[in-house]
C-alpha cells in the first residue's frame, strides 16, 4: 500500500519523509526544493507501506509541470502507479491557515487524509501552536502534532495512518464550507463532463479545472471538450461581472479566517526580521548578495583547483603506469588515451560539482537562497526567468556541467530548459586557457590601447563581458520564442533563518555527485572514446615524409660529445613531434578539419585551427594541447608554452601572409566563447532534460550563433581595413 506525503513547499515534508523511511532524500530550507519524487519504506506495526514524497504545491490549481506531478501522484493518474491509500498532508504549524488551503482541496475530493502539524516545536517556541483537537473537530479528519526534526509525534502519526488504512472513511469528511450558487452551477456543468470515482470527486475536478485551465496553461491530458467548456464558462462569468477565482479562493479563505483553531499569541521571529532588514535592503542587501556570490564563484573557480590538479595528476600517473606495462599498440592507446583519459575527464568535474552543491545546500538550508531569488528576480524577470535562475548562470563562469545540474532548483520545466540553453554561453574556466594563449600570442604585454590601457587585459575583460551579454540576450530571445511560456510570478516564502544541518547538506552533495558519475559520466566517457578514435585512426596512414630516415641519420652520429648527444636527443624529439603532427593531420579528425575548412575559412581559420576545434570537443582547454600537436610542439604544450606562442606568431598562409592577425585572434576567441564545444555539457543537458532534442538544439543554435558572430567580426573588420 502506498502513502503519499503532500503539502506546501518548505513545510518540512521531505524531512518527515526521511524520518519515517530513513531515506537519503534531499532536504532543504528553500521553497520548491523537492522537484523529484522519492519513494521509501515505512514500517507501521506489523505492516510495511510504501511512502512517496510528492513535489510541493500550494494548491491543486496547477500552473507548472511540477504541480501537475503532485496532482497526478496524489490521484494515482499515471499508468501503472497505484493510487495512494492515504495522503498525509504536512502542514507548517507556524503558517496554519495558508497551509490548510491545500488540505481543504483534498478533503473536497474525498481523498483519505491525515493532517500532520509539523514544526510544532517551533510554533510552541513562538507561542502560536494550534490545538490539534480543535483543528480535527473543524475539518473532520485525523490531525497529529509532529516535529520531523526531533521525532515528536511519530507514534501518534503512525497510529492515525494505520486507522485510515483500515477505515478509509475515517480520513474523509463532509465539506462544511459553501460556495456561491452561480459557482456551484458552473461546477455541476463540468462535473458531468469528467470521469471520476464519485460525484464529489467529479465536482472537485470541476473546481480544479475552473482554476487551472486557460488558453496559456501548460497542462497535459485535459480533454478538449472540458477545456472548451471551462473557457466558455469563464467568458460568461466575465460578461456577468463575476470573478471565478475570487469566488473559489475567497470562499475557502473566508471559512478559514472565521474559524478558531486554538492559536494563541503572535508569531515572534524577531531575529529573522532584523537580519532581513539588512539582507533585503536595496543597498546593503545587494552588497551582501555580491559577497555571497563572490565566495561561491571563488570556490568554484579557485578553491577546487588543487583537487582538480590532484585528479589530473593521479590519472596522468595511472596512464603512464599502464602505458609502461602494456606493449605499444592500439590496445595500449585505447586503454590509456581512451578509457583512462576518458574516466579522468569525468572525475575531474567532481570537485566543482561537490563544492557547488555543498554551498547551494548550505545556502538553501540556512534560508538565504530564497533571499537571493527575491533580490535578483526583477532583473531575471526581464529575461523571462525567475530569480532562482541566477545562481546556475553564475556557476557557469566556473563550469557549465555543475551549473546545468544546478537548474534542478528551478520549479518549472520551462525555466530549467531555458536556463540550460543559456548557461553554456557563460565564459567557463575551460575557455580561459584558449583566451590566454591567443591573447598572449597576438597581443604582447607591451601593446597598449590608446597608448594607455594594456591590450591583453582589456581583451580578457572584453571576452567575459561579451559572453555574459550574449547569454542574457539569448535568454531574452529564447524566452520569447522557442521556450515561450505563460508569465508565472515568483511565489516563494522567506523562511526563518536556521543553522544548516551538515549531515543533510553532505548527503545532498553526495547524491548529486553520484548521479553525475552514474548517468552523465557514462555518456562523457563514451564521447571521449569516440573522439580518441577520430584522432588515432587510421593507425598507419601514408605519410609524406620519411621520418624513420631522419631518425637513422641522427642516431648514426653516435659517440659525439655530450652536448652533441643532447642536441641529438632534441632533434629526435623534433622528428617525433613532426611525425605526430602529420599523423594527426592524416587522422579522421584531421580529415574532418580539412573537410570543414571551407566552412570556417570565412571566419579567418585554416584547417589546423579546424583540427583544434574538433579536438576541443573533449574539453575546450584541449584546444591548446591539440594545437601543440598540430604545430609539432608536443601534446604537453599549454597556454604558457613559449614555443607554441612563437609558432602561432610565425604561422603563415600559402601567400606568405600571417594566419594569426589580431582580427583572426578576436574572431577565434568569439567562436570559442559562443560555440557548444563541450561534449560533457551536452551529455549533462541530455541527462537533465531526459531527451537528445535539447542538447541537439543547444549544439545547433550555439554553433550557428558562433559562426555568424565570428563571420561578422572577421569579414566586417577586413572590409574596414583591419
Amino acid at each position: 500500500m502506498r502513502i503519499a506525503l503532500a503539502g506546501n513547499p518548505n513545510t518540512g515534508k521531505t524531512s518527515l519523509f526521511n524520518r519515517l523511511t530513513g531515506s537519503n532524500a534531499r532536504v532543504g530550507n528553500y521553497a520548491g526544493v523537492t522537484v523529484e519524487r522519492e519513494v521509501g519504506k515505512w514500517k507501521i506495526g506489523a505492516r510495511t507501506v510504501e511512502v512517496m514524497d510528492v513535489p510541493g504545491a500550494y494548491s491543486l490549481a496547477a500552473r507548472s509541470a511540477e504541480e501537475q506531478v503532485a496532482i497526478r501522484s496524489i490521484f494515482g493518474l499515471d499508468p501503472g502507479e497505484p493510487r495512494p491509500a492515504v495522503v498525509v498532508v504536512v502542514v507548517d504549524a507556524t503558517q496554519l491557515v495558508r497551509n490548510l488551503y491545500f488540505a481543504m482541496q483534498l478533503i473536497e475530493a474525498r481523498v483519505p487524509v491525515v493532517l500532520a502539524l509539523n514544526l510544532i516545536d517551533v510554533a510552541r517556541a513562538q507561542g502560536t501552536a494550534p490545538d490539534p483537537q480543535r483543528v480535527e473537530g473543524l475539518l473532520g479528519v485525523p490531525v497529529v502534532a509532529v516535529s520531523a526534526t526531533t521525532g515528536e509525534g511519530m507514534p501518534a502519526l503512525a497510529a492515525a495512518v494505520e486507522r485510515v488504512l483500515t477505515e478509509p472513511d475515517a480520513g474523509r469528511s463532509v465539506v462544511p464550507w459553501r460556495y456561491p450558487p452561480a459557482l456551484t452551477a458552473d461546477v455541476e456543468r463540468l462535473a458531468g463532463m469528467v470521469e471520476a470515482w464519485s460525484p464529489e470527486e467529479a465536482r472537485a475536478l470541476g473546481r480544479w479545472a475552473l482554476l487551472s485551465v486557460d488558453v496559456e496553461d501548460e497542462l497535459v491530458d485535459v480533454p478538449e471538450h472540458v477545456r472548451r467548456e471551462v473557457i466558455r464558462i469563464r467568458a460568461e462569468a466575465d460578461k456577468a461581472g463575476r470573478d471565478i477565482d475570487a469566488e473559489l479562493i475567497g470562499s475557502r479563505y473566508a471559512w478559514l479566517d472565521a474559524k478558531d483553531f486554538g492559536v494563541r499569541g503572535t508569531a515572534n521571529i524577531g531575529l529573522t526580521e532584523r537580519i532581513d532588514r539588512i539582507l533585503l535592503h536595496p543597498l546593503w542587501g545587494g552588497l551582501g548578495f555580491l559577497l555571497a556570490m563572490g565566495v561561491l564563484f571563488q570556490a568554484l573557480f579557485s578553491w577546487s583547483d588543487p583537487a582538480i590538479s590532484a585528479i589530473e595528476g593521479l590519472f596522468g600517473w595511472l596512464g603512464a603506469g599502464v602505458a609502461g606495462v602494456l606493449p605499444p599498440g592500439v590496445l595500449n592507446d585505447f586503454i590509456v588515451q581512451g578509457v583512462i583519459n576518458g574516466a579522468g575527464s569525468v572525475v575531474v568535474f567532481l570537485p566543482q560539482i561537490m563544492l557547488l552543491f555543498f554551498l547551494l545546500g548550505f545556502l538553501e538550508d540556512s534560508g538565504y537562497m530564497a533571499r537571493v531569488a527575491f533580490l535578483v528576480d526583477r532583473l531575471m524577470k526581464s529575461l523571462g526567468l525567475h530569480g532562482r535562475a541566477f545562481v546556475p548562470m553564475l556557476s557557469g563562469y566556473a563550469c557549465a556541467v555543475p551549473a546545468v545540474m544546478a537548474t534542478r532548483t528551478l520549479e518549472r520545466q520551462r525555466d530549467r530548459l531555458l536556463t540550460m540553453m543559456v548557461v553554456p554561453l557563460m565564459s567557463c574556466s575551460a575557455r580561459l586557457p584558449v583566451y590566454t594563449l591567443i591573447i598572449s600570442a597576438i597581443f604582447p604585454p607591451e601593446t597598449r590601447l590608446l597608448g594607455v590601457f594594456p591590450a591583453a587585459g582589456f581583451m580578457m575583460i572584453l571576452m567575459y563581458v561579451f559572453s555574459t551579454g550574449m547569454a542574457l540576450i539569448a535568454a531574452a530571445v529564447l524566452g520569447r520564442t522557442l521556450l515561450k511560456g505563460p508569465k508565472v510570478p515568483l511565489l516563494l516564502e522567506l523562511p526563518p533563518y536556521r543553522l544548516p544541518r551538515l549531515a543533510t547538506v553532505l548527503r545532498q552533495m553526495w547524491m548529486r555527485a553520484k548521479t553525475f558519475l552514474t548517468e552523465a559520466g557514462t555518456t562523457i566517457l563514451a564521447c571521449t572514446i569516440v573522439l580518441w578514435a577520430l584522432l588515432a585512426f587510421p593507425r598507419h596512414p601514408l605519410l609524406d615524409h620519411d621520418y624513420a630516415a631522419d631518425r637513422a641519420a641522427i642516431l648514426a652520429n653516435a659517440g659525439l660529445p655530450e652536448t652533441e648527444s643532447l642536441l641529438s636527443g632534441q632533434r629526435l624529439d623534433e622528428v617525433d613531434a613532426a611525425e605526430t603532427a602529420e599523423r594527426l593531420q592524416k587522422s579522421y579528425g584531421g580529415q574532418l578539419g580539412h573537410f570543414i575548412e571551407p566552412v570556417i575559412a570565412p571566419l579567418g581559420f585554416d584547417w589546423k585551427i579546424g583540427v583544434g576545434l574538433v579536438g576541443a570537443f573533449a574539453a575546450r582547454e584541449v584546444f591548446v594541447s591539440t594545437m601543440g600537436v598540430v604545430y609539432g610542439i608536443g601534446s604537453d604544450a599549454d597556454e604558457a608554452s613559449v614555443p607554441l606562442r612563437d609558432r602561432i606568431r610565425q604561422e603563415t598562409r600559402a601567400d606568405g601572409s600571417p594566419v594569426y592577425t589580431p582580427l583572426v585572434g578576436l574572431s577565434l576567441m568569439i567562436f570559442v566563447a559562443l560555440s557548444a564545444q563541450c561534449m560533457s555539457t551536452l551529455a549533462v543537458v541530455r541527462r537533465e532534460s531526459r531527451s537528445w532534442r535539447w542538447p541537439a538544439l543547444l549544439f545547433a543554435y550555439m554553433t550557428v550563433l558562433a559562426w555568424v558572430a565570428s563571420f561578422i567580426v572577421y569579414q566586417g573588420g577586413t572590409a574596414l581595413g583591419f
